[in-house]
């Protein structure tokens, strides 16, 4: 090989060798010159935010510390607060009044969560496998307790339970007069008669949550379902219930959570009774809070309310999204 040649193949050799170095360089200048500009950025973000944050923090955050730091002391609001420890949390759990709450509470999940999901299912399975005459009106008429206030609904159910009411009057009229009753004052009663107001609040949201799932999932899975001979039941199992997997989770997490903080229908319908059939936490924690002032214990009953349904909302959360 001659000198020229020799020195041609070094000065290519000495290139090929020095690109890498040089992009590196010219990387790194990038990423320092781009590094003020994303900074910047940020500021800039994090400025717009600011106003949001700042509401959020004293609205949401600052009220959520104080109640913590109230639920550690005996404070009926006006005299001095007196150090208590985890007096209230024991009393929440060991009080038979407050623990009979948590009792009320899982029956009403099965009228707030349990039978509204399973309407819904149903209702959503028939709407959308054939059309048929009059489900607009039908969805129309059970998703209207959505966007009626619940003051107006628990008003309305509390004059049709009552002894004179229509409920009662229709079973006189059909010869069932031993089973008239005033559903609100009986002990037995009041809870189940609370309990279905709810389920019927809840079921047409859960229905038209449903129904809009399963008019996104592809036609394509029905047809091939059904070519395999399966029947409206089997269809449901293996194509519209995996479908509903999300919305579901949704359902379960709103009712739920609902189910745990009712207060607006038990308080205009019952208060909370006949005695302390009907009561629920949130029903506890306004009579601690204002009827008979114990703050501490009302901030009490409020952190293990939260608790609970943070839990409740994280389990769901995981479970849905597992395959």
């Amino acid at each position: 090989m001659s000198a020229l040649n020799a020195g041609a193949v070094s000065s290519a050799r000495a290139g090929e060798a020095g690109a890498p170095a040089t992009r590196a360089v010219t990387t790194s200048g990038r990423r320092r010159r781009e590094a003020p500009a994303r900074r910047r950025s940020r500021r800039i973000g994090l400025l717009f935010a600011a106003p949001g944050l700042i509401l959020y923090a004293a609205i949401v955050l600052w009220p959520m510390i104080q109640s913590i730091q109230y639920s550690f002391y005996k404070w009926d609001g006006v005299t001095a607060a007196v150090w208590v420890g985890v007096q209230n949390y024991v009393n929440f759990f060991t009080d038979p009044v407050l623990r009979s709450t948590l009792g009320n509470v899982v029956v009403l999940l099965v009228f707030f969560a349990l039978l509204p999901i399973a309407l819904g299912l149903v209702s959503a399975a028939l709407i959308t496998r054939g059309k048929q005459p009059g489900m607009a009106v039908y969805r129309w008429i059970f998703f209207l307790p959505q966007v009626m206030t619940s003051v107006v609904i628990a008003l309305l159910f509390k004059r049709m339970y009552a002894p004179e009411g229509p409920i009662n009057e229709a079973l006189r009229a059909v010869g069932l007069d031993a089973l008239a009753k005033n559903w609100l004052g009986d002990f037995t009663w009041a809870l189940p008669a609370v309990g279905l107001i709810g389920t019927w609040v809840t079921f047409g949201f859960c229905m038209v949550l449903f129904v809009s799932g399963a008019s996104s999932i592809s036609p394509d899975l029905f047809e091939a379902a059904r070519m395999d001979g399966a029947g409206p039941v089997r269809e449901f199992l293996s194509v519209t219930l995996p479908g509903l997997r999300g919305q579901i989770a949704v359902a379960l997490t709103l009712t739920i959570t609902g189910a745990l903080r009712a207060f607006d229908l038990i308080w205009i319908t019952t208060r909370g009774g006949p005695g302390t059939s009907t009561q629920t936490p949130a029903v506890a924690l306004y009579k601690a809070a204002f009827v008979n002032p114990n703050v501490g214990q009302a901030a009490a009953i409020g952190v293990v309310m939260a608790v609970f349904c943070l839990i409740i909302a994280l389990v769901i959360t995981r479970v849905s999204e597992k395959e």
